[in-house]
């Protein structure tokens, strides 16, 4: 006969596995990841144990009453950044504990949280662009400066995302990116269009800066996350490599 108590843990393995991997793909650090599972579990009465690596989440549920063990594997989806994802995950995982929510109710959470629309593409692009202008300005360009890394920098995102639609590798479409802006913002050094058209030039490829791998490298190097800090810090100075080669083969072709 089968044991009653292996349903709820199944399923609750299958949640806490959904849980992870969109907290992965979402940029959360190794230790919120760890800390989440924990809460979820707990909320069930049951402890969990949990691998993380960098492609995968490996995770055992187990009941002490029974003895019963469930353990399971998923891949993760590439790491991006998406902070809806994790603060929606956050609140979800503190409502299961003080309101003692059902299955069904953290399911319909979780695809509630998958099916948040992003923001426009137009808004994105603009947005960033802006962002990149602003950086600009920081650095001591003037009006004419911010106005080319405005520009460089919308086509350049523009390429990336249509990179990520065809398929490219990752690195590639960051070496797409780097490269477009950089011959942009590279024709206003090779024309002298500006005062200061330098700044333009740095300033036109910050927006591919890898911030959160870098960060939570660092951050799970702190926690004793050694492999995945080592992993995270690696994939930041491949990001890295692609934008200085993108300016590079720019700096080249225009011959600085």
């Amino acid at each position: 006969m089968e044991n009653p108590s292996i349903k709820p843990i199944q399923e609750l393995s299958k949640i806490l596995l959904e849980v992870g991997s969109l907290l992965m793909a979402s940029g959360a650090n190794s230790a919120r990841i760890r800390t989440t599972i924990m809460r979820i579990a707990g909320g069930f009465g049951y402890n969990a144990e949990l691998l993380i690596t960098h492609r995968a989440l490996m995770l055992t549920v187990f009941d002490e009453e029974s003895n019963y063990y469930q353990s399971s594997l998923k891949r993760t989806s590439p790491h991006g950044a998406n902070f809806r994802i994790l603060s929606g995950i956050s609140r979800m995982s503190w409502h299961i504990v003080e309101e003692n929510w059902t299955f069904a109710q953290i399911w319909n959470e979780i695809n509630r949280l998958k099916s948040l629309p992003h923001f426009p593409r137009l808004i994105i692009l603009a947005t960033v662009a802006l962002a990149g202008a602003s950086f600009c300005r920081l650095f001591g360009g003037g009006a004419m400066e911010m106005l080319v890394c405005y520009v460089a920098t919308f086509c350049g995102l523009f390429v990336r995302q249509e990179a990520v639609k065809k398929g490219f590798n990752a690195y590639l479409c960051i070496y797409f990116a780097a490269f477009t802006s950089c011959l942009i913002a590279g024709s206003s050094v090779k024309f002298d269009i500006g005062t200061n058209p330098e700044h333009a030039f740095a300033t036109s490829v910050l927006y591919l800066i890898p911030g959160i791998p870098l960060i939570n490298s660092l951050s799970d190097l702190l926690d004793g996350n050694i492999m995945n800090g080592l992993v995270r810090g690696m994939n930041g100075l491949m990001i890295a490599f692609a934008i200085a080669l993108g300016m590079l083969c720019t700096i080249l072709i225009y011959n600085f």
